[in-house]
């Protein structure tokens, strides 16, 4: 078995719903030594998710911001974590609705993403930052 692990430094985003799929892949090219197995992607912070969904059409990100806009909002005078910007806490909550992590098969050196499926970056602060994310690949 072959094992494999990367860390990558994505690029501040805007709010929304970013496709990084192809960041992920540059990332972590022994995935090509892999022709069954698994990758793993996580992100390292609390404000910000990862999801798998659709990569053709670009409606699809802006109405999942706008989705989870009216599902989570900002400025909830109940929220008791609020000294980091009405963004924040709304921010956490959307993250652990869509998790920290993805899990893509890997076949044939390849990520086995459907032909409509890509990874999501989910930045969910107005200024969320740089994200990190560890990228583990195992297999045989």
């Amino acid at each position: 078995m072959k094992i494999f692990q990367q860390a990558l430094a994505l690029r501040e985003r805007r709010r929304g719903f970013h496709i990084i799929t192809n960041e992920v892949e540059d990332a972590l090219a022994q995935i090509n030594e892999i022709n069954i197995g698994i990758c793993q992607v996580f992100i390292q912070h609390t404000s910000a998710s990862l999801t798998i969904n659709e990569n053709a059409d670009p409606t699809v990100r802006i109405d999942f911001e706008m989705f989870f806009n009216k599902t989570v909002k900002e400025n909830d005078p109940n929220y008791e974590h609020d000294y980091e910007g009405s963004d924040d806490m709304p921010a956490h909550l959307k993250s652990a609705l869509l998790g920290s992590s993805v899990t893509i098969p890997i076949r044939n050196g390849r990520l086995a993403l459907g032909t409509w499926q890509g990874i999501y970056l989910c930045e969910h602060r107005n200024h969320g930052g740089q994200r990190r994310l560890i990228i583990t690949a195992w297999g045989e």
